[in-house]
């Protein structure tokens, strides 16, 4: 009991402070700061392991004509207004789409359905069957194919903000093998703000306290997001303290007394809130930085929950 009193303790003193010091700049309040990555899904995508593979991994290829021409001016709706904003062409949101090509990949199919099974040819042909001449690897692989955008229209996407969820200007990318549209944010990096960097105590965080390396997810009053462990360590536990203004999250753990390699693990934690997070910024107890997510949850929602 007395060592969770002293770890709490510990915790809560690091977050106060990284909380006092928490001072966002005006595009906070009054700019464009997403707090996710521009690439957006509008609904339930139907994922297959192939076709979520090459989501994540932004490999796409065009079968139609981009845009050029950029078009007019946009708006942000945000819950406590509207921002104008100057926009990027079709083309140039698929070339932020477009993470490049799958890697080669020996014996596996190159587009979606290309084989009805192991040794099974999509066009007829012999069956090989397993055994000595049949194949070898496990037929649970993921494809090494691209996804197929067959339509483009602008329209909006909504995006996790500083300033709440908005309605933002995007380029809606029809994929051949997804259920709905791959969005990509619209608005010219010249109106985006940074995430600004935080401005956390210059101690070091206390022992036994461990930061929160990204957000998964905030849904109300739940927030899922990863702490920053080590391998050995134990008695993992979520630590958050909350504001009127800021959350601050992080964890604790006991450390390993033995010998344990150097390795840092992700852990995916959850806390319960006291009152719905808002526009409210999610503070690492670490870094006094708002925490963005940079691996979304993909849940098929088309409100965001990270």
């Amino acid at each position: 009991m007395g060592s969770e009193m002293c770890i709490r303790g510990r915790f809560d003193q690091r977050a106060a402070e990284v909380a006092a010091r928490w001072r966002p700049g005006p595009a906070w309040t009054t700019g464009y700061v997403p707090l996710q990555e521009g690439t957006v899904l509008t609904g339930d995508p139907g994922f297959t392991p192939d076709t979520e593979t090459a989501f994540r991994a932004g490999w796409y290829r065009d079968q139609i004509p981009l845009p050029a021409a950029k078009p007019g001016d946009g708006s942000i709706q945000f819950p406590d207004g509207t921002l104008r904003v100057p926009l990027v062409s079709a083309a140039e949101a698929y070339a932020q789409l477009d993470q490049g090509d799958p890697p080669p990949c020996d014996g596996r199919p190159k587009e979606p359905g290309s084989t009805g099974g192991p040794g099974r040819p999509k066009d007829g042909g012999p069956t090989i069957e397993p055994g000595p001449d049949g194949p070898v690897s496990s037929p649970v692989q993921t494809a090494c194919i691209p996804l197929t955008v067959i339509a483009v229209k602008l329209g909006t996407a909504s995006v996790r903000t500083s300033r709440g969820v908005a309605e933002v200007p995007a380029w809606l990318f029809t994929v051949d093998e997804l259920k709905t549209p791959v969005a990509r944010v619209a608005v010219a990096p010249s109106a985006v703000a940074a995430v600004p960097p935080g401005d956390g105590p210059t101690g070091p965080v206390p022992d036994g306290v461990v930061g929160a390396e990204s957000l998964d997810a905030a849904d109300g009053t739940r927030l899922d997001y990863r702490l920053a462990v080590g391998a050995c360590d134990t008695a993992i536990t979520p630590r958050v303290l909350e504001r009127d203004d800021v959350v601050v999250v992080g964890g604790s753990v006991t450390r390993s007394t033995g010998v344990c390699t150097l390795q840092l693990v992700l852990k995916p934690v959850t806390v319960t809130l006291k009152a719905p997070l808002g526009t409210r910024p999610v503070l690492n107890v670490s870094s006094g930085a708002p925490l963005t997510c940079t691996a979304a949850r993909l849940t098929g929602s088309a409100v965001p929950r990270c």
